[in-house]
């Protein structure tokens, strides 16, 4: 009996473990090439692990719910006699998993110290250099440098701002290769222990997408100053306009919401403020000006906080946008958001007033310079002329990067945006 091991592949750029969510085959399934064996939650997505070569399954290595290292064997193969006799019919070929993107807010965060994956055996290629260590800091050309220059990021001093490892720390350390491996020396941050009160509580591991939520927040705190703006319009015109068009989207099956009309209106102020669209290349130390509108919007979900993106949302009418956000948040919720659809925002929404709360001061989802706030309606009483009236109100604040973003122009785009919002005549000019 000949065997061979199918080992977990790299799955996507600086993912070092998965959780294992669900076998997809058994022992003595009789399995090809390219047929995905398991379900995998990394702390970006969901994927499918194919398996490189077919076979009968003679062992499973890991159960539902194990954490398993990127190189870690999960399944041997008894592959002796493999062929048009033995194999079952073949599935649609899937492509390997793609490098998602952290839109689950930002990138990393206070390093935990982790094991270096198990080795490849010799019927798989050996991945080198080592897979990036989750918590080590570089942008992804970075990276590709290092995998270029065959070095092991894991082991390069970062010079960039928090720890960050850029090009030139990569170029310099084949330099000093010689002279053995550096220390990576990331941020320390003080931990206050813990009080325990046996027997009346319950423990599970920080891991998946709650973890790197954790790591992303914290790691947005840490490196971008914060600072936010608020304040109120008076929606009313809003409101009406929606109610109007209510009729015609769900003649064609489409639930509109307001989400869409703040993002048209957020991306007309964005033209008028454009450095509300770019980012900071914390490694190069430069400012990135983008000329597209890729709009994330956060989504809550059983498996916490996501991301998904509406990718050029400058281009999409009102109903077009209602439905790919419907999707994109039905499909987040139930955990099958593709990976490409959790990358490449230029700025982020979020609509905490969907289910309450009056302001709030959200965390920028690095590497953007500005997320944008959302509240509940509110009908209230004003004052015009004298004059008591009645009207609907809704509270919006932006947060920004102070690196980039002064105080004066985050209110002078607030108040842009507001006076779009509050006539949605002017509105609509800007969409035409």
């Amino acid at each position: 009996m000949a065997t061979k091991e199918i080992q977990l592949p790299e799955i996507g750029e600086g993912v070092t473990e998965g959780e294992l969510v669900k076998w997809l085959v058994k022992t003595g399934d009789t399995i090809t090439a390219d047929q995905s064996v398991v379900e995998l939650m990394t702390d970006k997505a969901t994927v499918e692990v194919p398996a490189p070569f077919g076979g009968t399954v003679k062992e499973l290595k890991f159960k539902e719910g194990d954490v398993i290292k990127i190189g870690a064997t999960i399944v041997v193969v008894d592959d002796s006699g493999t062929g048009a006799a033995k194999t079952t019919a073949p599935q649609e070929k899937k492509e390997a998993p793609k490098a998602p993107v952290a839109n689950t807010h930002a990138n990393t965060s206070a390093p935990v110290p982790r094991s270096a994956p198990q080795a490849m055996t010799a019927s798989a290629p050996q991945v080198q250099p080592p897979a990036m260590d989750v918590h080590v800091l570089a942008t992804p050309s970075t990276r590709r440098l290092a995998r270029e220059m065959n070095v092991d990021i894991n082991h390069i001093p970062g010079t960039g701002l928090a720890g960050r490892v850029t090009r030139e720390d990569v170029a310099r350390s084949q330099g000093a290769a010689a002279a053995g491996p550096a220390t990576y020396a990331p941020p320390k941050f003080d931990v206050v222990p813990f009080a325990s009160q046996q027997g009346q509580e319950t423990r599970e591991p920080l891991r998946g997408i709650r973890k790197k939520i954790a790591e992303n927040l914290q790691m947005a705190k840490h490196i971008i100053p914060h600072f936010t703006l608020m304040d109120e319009a008076n929606v009313t015109g809003l409101v009406n306009m929606r109610e109007e068009l209510k009729a015609t989207a769900e003649k064609k099956g489409v639930k509109v919401t307001y989400l869409p009309f703040v993002m048209k209106a957020l991306i007309a102020t964005i033209r008028e403020f454009p450095k509300f669209n770019s980012s900071i290349d914390d490694a190069a130390q430069e400012i990135v000006s983008k000329k597209y509108f890729n709009v994330g919007f956060a989504a809550d979900t059983p498996n916490g906080l996501l991301v998904p993106v509406l990718k050029d949302a400058d281009r999409k009418t009102i109903l077009q946008l209602s439905a790919e956000i419907t999707d994109l948040a039905m499909r987040a919720r139930d955990g099958k958001l593709k990976m490409d659809e959790m990358k490449g925002a230029t700025f982020t929404i979020t609509n905490i007033g969907s289910v309450g709360g009056t302001y709030a001061t959200p965390i920028i989802n690095h590497p953007e310079v500005a997320i944008f706030g959302m509240y509940k309606i509110q009908e209230r009483p004003f004052v015009v002329d004298g004059e008591l009236q009645i009207a609907k109100f809704m509270n919006f604040t932006v947060t920004c990067d102070h690196r980039l973003i002064d105080g004066a122009e985050a209110g002078r785009f607030l108040s842009a945006f507001i006076k779009r919002i509050e006539n949605p005549g002017v509105l609509m000019m800007d969409m035409m």
